[in-house]
């Protein structure tokens, strides 16, 4: 079954429905955020987005702030780039640090960590992740963000390799001040798949 790539405002919510129903569906995409999170290291974690996580945020951000129709057009223009498109996986990855002074040390040194994430078959074949073009995310003095938006965008040899559970797939990032992998479990893999449309 395809996938929905775009969140429009046909589909959102009345905030008053939105708000008896709001205790319930934040359960549900906790639960459903539970296979799509990765740790890699001690301080990274990739948080795999997909129209139901987007489709939530927004709906979040107009409870939240309130701003009613004024503000919707500025949601969906923010989280529709980061539904994956059917040949993608599109990730969050933040670097939770809660010690202040750590937290800035950390990202000074970590220039340029958005241009190195990488998904692998068996090792090979890499993924490149491609940042989100919305604004640099190190800036000229080389600091990094502890947030950072992320597409891997994937041939079809690769989406085939990623559905067959004979082949481990790994997540790292490669950065000299931070270099870690993950492999990929299996409950994971097949929540992700989803986001390939057939």
């Amino acid at each position: 079954m395809s996938q929905k790539t775009e969140i429009n405002r046909n589909d959102l919510i009345p905030m008053e429905k939105y708000g008896v129903e709001r205790k319930f569906r934040r359960a549900n995409i906790t639960k459903l955020k539970t296979k799509r999170r990765i740790s890699i290291g001690p301080d990274a974690t990739f948080y795999f987005e997909s129209y139901e996580t987007m489709f939530h945020q927004i709906h979040e951000m107009l409870w939240i702030e309130k701003g009613g129709e004024e503000q919707i057009d500025d949601e969906l223009k923010a989280y529709n780039p980061l539904i994956p498109k059917g040949d993608e996986l599109v990730a969050t990855l933040m670097f939770e640090i809660n010690d202040e002074k750590r937290r800035s040390q950390f990202l000074r040194a970590l220039g340029g960590v958005e241009e190195t994430a990488l998904i692998l078959f068996d090792g090979q074949d890499p993924v490149q992740g491609i940042p989100e073009q919305d604004i640099d995310r190190s800036n000229a003095n080389g600091k990094a963000s502890s947030i950072q938006f992320l597409h891997f965008i994937f041939t079809n040899e690769q989406i085939s390799k990623f559905n067959d559970f004979d082949i481990q797939v790994t997540l790292s990032i490669t950065h000299e001040k931070y270099g870690h992998i993950a492999i990929l479990p299996t409950n994971s893999r097949a929540a992700l798949a989803a986001d390939f449309c057939e």
